[in-house]
């Protein structure tokens, strides 16, 4: 009975050890990882950051590229991002983004208030989408001695191909296009 319990203990360690990991970046911003927030700071601070934005494709027959190479924005300010993506082939396909922050020591501070990250987008062929990113750096950046001289971070993104690129994940996709943006009005991509 104790093999047979410590077996399943094992197993179910294995198959949680993603999903844990996971939120425990995003909760501590360990390793880069942004934290997702409710809302932003009631008030931005004097200094500025340069936020710069990377975008890459591992796996699927996509461009992706980020709308702006940098933008500037003041420490607590809400800052929106757009990224483009586009499947150049004559398929559908079903992606999901990652993301992380550099350098590593700004991830607790850099949160995301809309994001598509984490959650299957399906692409038509040749079909194009903008996806938003709202986001700020939380004003104890400043602060912080680890981050309080850091001028730039760069967030950078990569599409991977979903393992449930089939039908399921299109169908449930085509849904999603029609909802209304959390940013307002009609969205431009799905969130």
């Amino acid at each position: 009975m104790l093999c047979a319990a410590g077996f399943v203990v094992m197993v179910g360690a294995a198959f949680g050890s993603v999903p844990l990991y996971r939120a425990f970046c995003q909760a501590t911003g360990f390793d880069g990882a942004t934290r997702r927030a409710e809302a932003a700071p009631a008030k931005a601070l004097d200094s500025s950051v340069v936020v710069r934005f990377d975008a890459n494709v591992n796996g699927l027959p996509w461009t992706f590229k980020p709308e702006q190479v940098s933008q500037t924005v003041k420490v607590g300010a809400t800052g929106l991002a757009f990224f483009k993506v586009t499947n150049t082939s004559d398929k559908a396909w079903t992606g999901r983004a990652a993301y992380n922050v550099v350098p590593e020591q700004v991830g607790p501070y850099f949160q995301k208030l809309e994001c598509f990250c984490f959650t299957d987008q399906t692409l038509q062929p040749g079909q194009s989408v903008e996806f938003p990113v709202a986001y700020f750096i939380d004003p104890r950046f400043a602060t912080d001695f680890e981050t309080r001289g850091k001028s730039e971070v760069t967030l950078s993104y990569t599409f991977f191909q979903s393992s449930k690129d089939g039908a399921d994940a299109r169908s449930a996709d085509a849904g999603a296009a029609s909802r209304a943006s959390a940013l307002g009005g009609t969205p431009k991509a799905r969130l």
